[in-house]
C-alpha cells in the first residue's frame, strides 16, 4: 500500500521508499505468520511533505520549511543520478544539498534510503536521525528511521520511531501498520499490536490481510469481537407481546422529530 503525497506550498514532494519489508527473523515468536511492514513511502523521493490519509486529521501537521529554487534544482539533479543508477553521484548530490540547506530533511531522507538500498544500514540510520533532528514533524522520516532500525534488529527503537511518526501525523497509516508488525512479531506486545492494526484499518479501510491479523490477535488475547449494532431503522426481530398503538406526532412537530439519532459513520 502506498501513502498519498502532496505538494505543500514551496515544499519538495516526499520520499516514499519502495521496499516491502518481510517481517520474519530468527527472533520472531513462533505463532503468527510473517507480516509485511508497510512500505513507508513509494518511489524515489521528490518531496518533503506527506499528505495525511483520507479523513479529518487529529492534529494539524507541522509547517514545512520553504524550498529555494536552487535547492530544488540541485535535488532534482541528484534524483536523476539515482534513477540512472549512478549511486556515487547521487549520494554526493544529496550530501551537498543537505549541507547547503540545513533546514531541509528531505535530502537526508533520500540519502538514508539510498544507503539502505546499498546495505549500509548504520549509515542510513545516521542520515535518517539527522533528518528527524532537522524536522521533528516529518512522519515519513520517522517511519523510514523505524524501518531501518527494525532491519538492524533495534526493535524497541523502531517502535519508538513509529510512535514519533504517529505523534507528528496521527493519520499516517504506514506508521500504524509498522508499529503493529514490530510490536507483535519482535517485541511480544500483542496488545499494542492490536491497537495499531485497528487504527491502521480505521484509517485505510483495508480488509485483507489486516482483518485476519486483528481477529488472530483478539483470539490470542481472549477478546471477543465487538458486536455490530443493528441499523437505527431495522425492524425488531420480534414484536412485544402487547404493543400499544402508535400515537401520531402533533401536526406542528418538525418532520424529523420522531427520527432517532443516526448511527455514527464507521470506517475511514
Amino acid at each position: 500500500m502506498s501513502s498519498p503525497t502532496s505538494n505543500n506550498h514551496g515544499t519538495l514532494p516526499a520520499v516514499l521508499a519502495g521496499l516491502l519489508l518481510a517481517a520474519g527473523c530468527a527472533s520472531q515468536p513462533p505463532h503468527p505468520p510473517p507480516r509485511a511492514a508497510a512500505p513507508a513511502p513509494a518511489a524515489p523521493a521528490t518531496a518533503a511533505a506527506v499528505a495525511p490519509a483520507p479523513g479529518p486529521p487529529s492534529a494539524a501537521p507541522a509547517a514545512r520549511p520553504e524550498v529555494p529554487a536552487a535547492a530544488r534544482a540541485d535535488f532534482d539533479r541528484a534524483l536523476r543520478y539515482m534513477r540512472a543508477g549512478n549511486n556515487t553521484e547521487a549520494e554526493l548530490g544529496f550530501k551537498q544539498v543537505a549541507l547547503q540547506y540545513p533546514q531541509l530533511s528531505t535530502p537526508l531522507v533520500d540519502l538514508g534510503l539510498l544507503q539502505r538500498k546499498q546495505g549500509q544500514l548504520a549509515e542510513a540510520e545516521q542520515s535518517l536521525k539527522g533528518a528527524v533532528q532537522r524536522e521533528p514533524g516529518d512522519a515519513v522520516a520517522w517511519t523510514e528511521l523505524g524501518v531501518t532500525q527494525r532491519m538492524r534488529g533495534e526493535f524497541k527503537d523502531a517502535a519508538s520511531s513509529y510512535e514519533q511518526a504517529i505523534a507528528a501525523e496521527p493519520r499516517y497509516a504506514p506508521a500504524w501498520r509498522n508499529l503493529g508488525v514490530v510490536s507483535d512479531l519482535y517485541l511480544g506486545d500483542p496488545q499494542r499490536a492490536l491497537k495499531a492494526f485497528e487504527e491502521y484499518k480505521s484509517i485505510t479501510g483495508e480488509e485483507k490481510p489486516v482483518s485476519s491479523w486483528i481477529a488472530e490477535l483478539r483470539q490470542r488475547l481472549g477478546i471477543k469481537a465487538p458486536v455490530q449494532a443493528p441499523p437505527a431503522d431495522a425492524a425488531p426481530a420480534e414484536a412485544p407481546a402487547a404493543s400499544p398503538p402508535a400515537v401520531p406526532a402533533p401536526q406542528s412537530a418538525p418532520a424529523n422529530a420522531a427520527a432517532g439519532d443516526s448511527a455514527p459513520a464507521t470506517g475511514g
